[in-house]
């Protein structure tokens, strides 16, 4: 995939109606998880320059406490319902008239032995994580295509790209997540819609007291939300497709590519 930095916006000009160039017009963008962590920092970051922001989340409270702080409008979907995604993707086509970016930030985890996971909870992690963000990039795809701009931001992990002991099935789905968005980039060459995955480490947000389990480990240090929504909005307006965070991560994600044997055997002694 892509490593180019160069920049391209979104700020097209829109025709008034005598033909002239009219003011910009504001892009939109669909961020779900919005509610807090990732998502909510990226609400944040995308007003800061400008954007026109809905949001989805599962935290009514916070998710309304966002979107009073960027005037965002509130469009609150169950990504886990056979039909979430879908509506999600028409109330936001309704309500905006257009997405110009799609920032699928919603997941969830769990740690433990894939022998001893919940079914529900297997069931749940592959549609929220993996199908829902599939679904709605379905959905929101055909307009971009017609406008011939736009942005399909990915939260992959880490997790997806070496795998990780006890995170079997969320390394899966975000493994899965990670293929799809190399895959649909091929797709997307010179349509002017562009797809982005974002790699990080841990990030300091309450994913690990949902999934039950607190961060252990001693390195690397998690980082804030912010900066992964700092590295979404810079992938937004520019090139590059796979940005890893922090950068250093992709030299391991090099090595288990080369050489998982040695991986393996570092990963086992430095756990």
């Amino acid at each position: 995939m892509s490593i180019d930095d160069s920049t391209e916006t979104f700020s097209a000009p829109a025709a008034s109606a005598d033909g002239r160039a009219a003011r910009p017009v504001r892009p939109v963008a669909l961020i779900t998880g919005a509610s807090s962590g990732i998502g909510a920092a990226t609400a944040d970051r995308l007003h800061a320059m400008g954007w026109s922001l809905l949001l989805s989340g599962t935290d009514a409270g916070r998710l309304h406490a966002v979107a009073a702080r960027t005037g965002g409008r509130v469009l609150a979907e169950d990504l886990n319902a056979a039909e979430g995604p879908g509506r999600l993707a028409e109330r936001a086509l309704a309500t905006a008239g257009r997405v110009d970016a799609l920032v699928a930030s919603a997941g969830i985890g769990w740690r433990g032995p894939f022998s001893a996971m919940p079914p529900e909870v297997l069931a749940e992690m592959v549609t929220v994580d993996l199908a829902a963000p599939l679904q709605l990039s379905r959905a929101l795809l055909p307009g971009m295509l017609e406008r011939g701009r736009g942005r399909i931001v990915l939260l992959g992990s880490m997790a997806g790209q070496v795998g990780v002991g006890g995170e079997a099935a969320y390394a899966a789905v975000k493994g899965g997540l990670s293929l799809f968005a190399e895959s649909l980039w091929y797709e997307l060459r010179g349509t002017g819609v562009g797809v982005r995955i974002i790699l990080p480490g841990a990030v300091d947000t309450p994913f690990f007291a949902r999934r039950g389990t607190p961060f252990h480990r001693t390195r690397p240090r998690p980082l804030p939300p912010e900066s992964i929504a700092d590295s979404i909005a810079r992938t937004i307006t520019g090139n590059r497709s796979r940005v890893f965070a922090p950068h250093w991560l992709a030299l391991p994600a090099r090595l288990h590519g080369a050489a998982p044997g040695v991986f393996r055997r570092l990963a086992d002694r430095f756990a």
